[in-house]
Parts: C-alpha cells; structure tokens; sequence
C-alpha cells in the first residue's frame, strides 16, 4: 500500500520549538507558497493536511492564517474555513503609484550623491539579471529584479519608506509572477538599463522618465492579464477593454 503524497508537500517543516517561533516559521512558509503561487488566488487551504505535512498543531497554522488575512493573502469565512485571497488589481494598481512616487524621489536622492558603492552594486545587478534570464530561471530573475530596486531605495536610507514598501509588497510580488515570460524577462532588462543609463548620466529626468515608464509597462500588462484571465482577480471582471480603464497619473 503506498501513501498518498501531500498536497502541500512544497511546505518545509520548522525547526523552532517553542510556540510563538513555530508559529512566525508557518507563516513565512505559508505566505511564500501563497506569494510563489504555490498556493493559487481562490484555492482551498486545508489545515489539517498543512497540521500533518508541517508536524505541528492546529494552534500556529490557525495563527499564521490570521496574520495573513490581515495581510490580505488568506480570506477566512465562518463555517466555510480558509482559501488564498484572489488578487486585487486595484489594490496592486494603488500601490504601484505609490511606489512611482517614491521610486523617483529615490532617484534623485541617489543621482544626487552618485555614490560609488550603489553604482558597483547596480552593475553587478544587471549582470545577474542578464544571467538569469539566459537561463529562463523565473524566481531568480524575480528576486534579482527586486533586489534592483531595493538598491535604489536603500539610498534614501528612511526604514519607514521601506516598511511601507514590504508591507505591500506580497500582494504585487504574485501579481507580477502572473506576467513573468521570457519577453517580460527581457524588456524588464532594457527598461531597467534605461534606469541605470539615466543614473549613470546623472541626469535626474532620465531616470525618472524611464523608472516611470517601466511602472507603467508592468502595470498595462497586469492589467491585459488581469482582463484576459479575470478567476485569480477579485476585481478582474470589472476591467474594462480599453486604455481609459487603468490610467497611472
């Protein structure tokens, strides 16, 4: 007799003994396979399965579901149990204005210095992620590609900007895994050298220009995919069919 396999054996089990660190070791585990579309937007989240798989009570997994509800990645309805958050694009949308705002503020921080380090440091970012895309590696380009950005921000050197921008940032990071193809890998690499292109100018409106310009590339095709494919959307359905329905200000 052979035992069936574990819908969520992608789950790693926690180390931590005591209950408050199993609980934050669900969590992180929960919400990556959620962020990785390991666990879909609308799929049923079983705990008792999660319990066995995890080797832990009922107690941190009924935890770590909370959390993340308050996160907005887990939907809890009584008498109904738990499922993955369908993706708001409106939420995603909001966010990516904010992150536009920011981001160029950043720029002119950073072109402002034109610090040697952040330099070296962007160099060798665009030659992972050329690395990367070579070998079609998706998640590695992902947190490469996120790992850019960050390096812009780290400029500012304000943690609350940047508390704010991971506070959001589950939410949009499996929004954009939707999107991510080998074309979307290689125009990501060319807007983000226009970025470079324009800090390493010095010029404060290239760069700007062209971080804005990338934003909102990625949102015109979140927002296609979101209409092509509305069920991982809880608002996809209500995209209409034309520009006018996600301007980006």
């Amino acid at each position: 007799m052979t035992m069936e396999a574990s819908p969520y054996r992608f789950l790693a089990r926690p180390t931590a003994l005591s209950r408050g660190s199993v609980t934050l070791d669900v969590t992180a585990a929960l919400r990556q396979a959620i962020v990785t579309l390991a666990l879909a937007p609308g799929q049923s989240i079983d705990k008792t399965a999660i319990c066995e798989q995890l080797g832990v009570s009922r107690f941190p997994v009924s935890e770590a579901l909370a959390r993340l509800q308050a996160e907005g990645l887990v939907d809890i309805a009584p008498q109904r149990g738990s499922t993955v958050s369908l993706v708001r694009i409106a939420d995603v949308r909001e966010y990516m204005l904010i992150r536009k705002g920011i981001e160029s503020e950043a720029l002119r921080v950073l072109i402002g210095k034109h610090d040697a380090d952040v330099i070296e440091a962007l160099h060798a970012n665009m030659a992972a992620q050329r690395e990367a895309a070579s070998r079609d590696d998706a998640e590695a380009f992902h947190q490469i590609d996120l790992e850019f950005h960050d390096i812009i921000f780290r400029s500012m050197k304000f943690t609350k900007i940047k508390n704010i921008i991971d506070s959001a940032r589950a939410n949009l990071d499996r929004a954009r895994r939707l999107i991510i193809t080998p074309r979307r890998l290689a125009i990501t690499i060319a807007e983000h050298q226009a970025i470079f292109d324009g800090i390493l100018a010095a010029d404060q409106a290239q760069a700007t220009r062209a971080i804005r310009a990338h934003i909102d590339a990625v949102m015109v095709e979140l927002f296609a995919f979101a209409r092509d494919d509305p069920s991982v959307f809880a608002d996809g359905a209500t995209l209409g069919s034309d520009s006018d329905s996600f301007p980006f200000g």
